[in-house]
């Protein structure tokens, strides 16, 4: 048997900062960018009553661990449910099993926090968000901790959500927050923007981007669905988290190739690429940048390892025991 660490959401919540999980997920990335093995996310659907289950993952060898997400969404409790297993990637033992749902948002936006560091203007001062969830949030407390932003303007199609969201920020940045009334007065002079949506239409349109704009695109990452349009990806530099996942499920870059504005060169690069510098970012001060980030097991093995290491120095959490396959695999019935 093996004492194997089961931590809860509750327990989990507020246990790293966001500058934290961007540098755990940085170097996460830095190391599949160097060929440690990520592949992007398998998904099962049904219906009556409709749900989807999804699982990937990822091995970070100088990290030593090997994880990464399981869960389903819908189903007969209309509702979502994280699992996130932890194991050592040298002796393979499971180390922690996470409770995945408060970290979710925090992990994804640290991606997009490094895509922004590595692909935005380092003068970026205006930040433009469409969305107004949970998602977005997480965004936004990331990608904080990697530009100097002076202005954030916040669309929602909803007015009272994006006005409280735009409360909740104006007292946590120094920067203006301040709700608008449409995607296109969002985008004005921004110089970042972020789209967390359940939209599976374009949220904006692609020519009101202007020169040197970066955009993380996060909220659809299946084919026929697409929160930014073909004009967008056209007129980019195209980044997706995983090579692989921008032909997979990689929604909008699917549309664009079916369209016929860009072929499969189009990827200039993954992320982990970038990171890595074996790609570069941004290589001029006009030129418009799309990280396209569908979820992996990068981000997700990285925050749960440096929140399992916090766990353990808080005293966080109670054990569970595993026993190995010699053991347990008996074939006997009782």
């Amino acid at each position: 048997m093996t004492d194997t660490l089961f931590l809860t959401s509750d327990e989990l919540e507020g246990l790293a900062t966001p500058a934290e999980y961007v540098d755990a997920v940085r170097e996460g990335y830095r190391q599949v960018g160097e060929g440690a093995p990520a592949y992007p996310r398998q998904k099962f659907f049904r219906s009556d009553p409709d749900g989807m289950f999804t699982s990937y993952a990822a091995l970070l060898p100088e990290t030593g661990v090997v994880g990464g997400y399981m869960y389903t969404s819908g189903f007969g409790a209309g509702n979502a449910w994280f699992v996130t297993p932890l194991f050592d990637a040298e002796s393979g033992e499971p180390l922690a099993v996470l409770d995945g749902a408060s970290m979710n948002p925090f992990k994804t936006g640290a991606a997009g926090a490094v895509a922004v560091d590595e692909l935005a203007r380092d003068d970026a001062t205006t930040l433009a968000v469409i969305g107004s969830g949970s998602q977005a949030r997480g965004q936004v407390h990331a990608t904080a901790t990697v530009r100097d932003f002076e202005e954030v303007r916040i669309f929602s199609p909803t007015p009272e959500n994006r006005e409280a969201f735009a409360s909740e920020f104006d007292e946590r940045l120094a920067a203006d927050v301040r709700p608008v009334d449409s995607s296109a007065a969002a985008l004005e002079g921004a110089d970042v923007v972020i789209t967390a949506t359940k939209s599976g239409d374009p949220v904006f349109d692609g020519e009101d981007l202007e020169p040197g704009t970066h955009v993380t695109a996060m909220g659809q990452y299946q084919e026929g669905s697409h929160e930014i349009d073909t004009t967008t990806i056209e007129r980019a530099t195209y980044v997706p988290d995983l090579r692989e996942r921008a032909t997979f499920d990689a929604g909008a870059f699917l549309a664009a190739l079916e369209d016929g504005v860009v072929d499969e060169d189009h990827v200039h690069a993954d992320l982990g690429e970038v990171v890595a510098g074996s790609a570069p970012g941004r290589t001029s001060d006009d030129e418009i940048t799309v990280f396209d980030s569908g979820g992996t097991g990068i981000e997700t093995a990285a925050a749960a390892d440096m929140l399992y290491r916090r766990a353990l120095e808080a005293d966080l959490g109670s054990t569970i025991d595993f026993a190995p396959a010699s053991e347990a695999l008996t074939g006997r019935l009782p």
